[in-house]
């Protein structure tokens, strides 16, 4: 898939869900909740056991579907997004940036979503051809970031992840947010096996940043 593509379909889909549970099982089943509750961008987190074999799994279930981008997460060096991209992730995110990771997606044409908590950090990103930074943690910020951000770089497109959830989604996405991550309250149920509150909790998601 060309890295344009991958950016449409992220961008389509608004909210990227951030799979980070201890088994590989819940993983690939949380993953499919939150498909099955219309959130189409999917992160598989290296935290996961065999998260590559999941990225697999994942891209077998839904390779065909031209909406649904499935890529890597807590991907700290090269190495791991290397074997991220061979099992074939749409995109790379990582806590922090790292220049070499960020040279082999370019290589590849890969997406790299690196996070950023300052504007220095963000320039040498976006210098190194990143197209979307993370902003991590965004709870250690409000909204009103992203428009200080955009005054001295307007071109930059960011997605927070951290601490975003129903009571903040639309004020993040008012303030200018391209896309945002949600990970720990979209998988409420996962332990208990519930995986029709995710999916329902998915919906919502998905309502609540469509609806503004």
């Amino acid at each position: 898939m060309k890295k344009v593509d991958v950016l449409t379909r992220l961008e389509k889909a608004g909210v990227v869900a951030v799979v980070r549970e201890t088994s590989g099982e819940h993983a690939f089943k949380a993953a499919k909740a939150v498909v099955e509750g219309g959130i189409k961008g999917i992160e598989v987190t290296f935290s996961v056991p065999n998260a590559d074999q999941i990225i697999v799994k994942l891209k077998e279930e839904y390779g065909s579907d031209s909406t649904i981008a499935v890529g890597a997460g807590t991907v700290l060096d090269s190495v791991t997004a290397r074997l991220a991209i061979m099992a074939g992730a749409d995109f790379i995110v990582s806590p922090c940036f790292d220049q070499t990771t960020a040279e082999l997606c370019n290589l590849y044409q890969v997406p790299y979503m690196p996070g950023c908590m300052t504007i220095t950090e963000i320039q040498q990103a976006m210098k190194s051809g990143v197209d979307v930074v993370k902003l991590f943690p965004a709870n250690n910020f409000s909204p009103q970031i992203i428009k200080a951000a955009k005054a001295p770089l307007p071109q930059v497109n960011i997605m927070p992840t951290g601490g975003i959830n129903l009571d903040n989604l639309t004020e993040w996405k008012q303030a200018g947010a391209i896309m945002v991550g949600i990970g720990g309250n979209l998988f409420k149920g996962v332990a208990e096996e519930d995986y029709e509150l995710v999916t329902k909790t998915a919906k919502e998601y998905v309502e609540a940043w469509q609806g503004n």
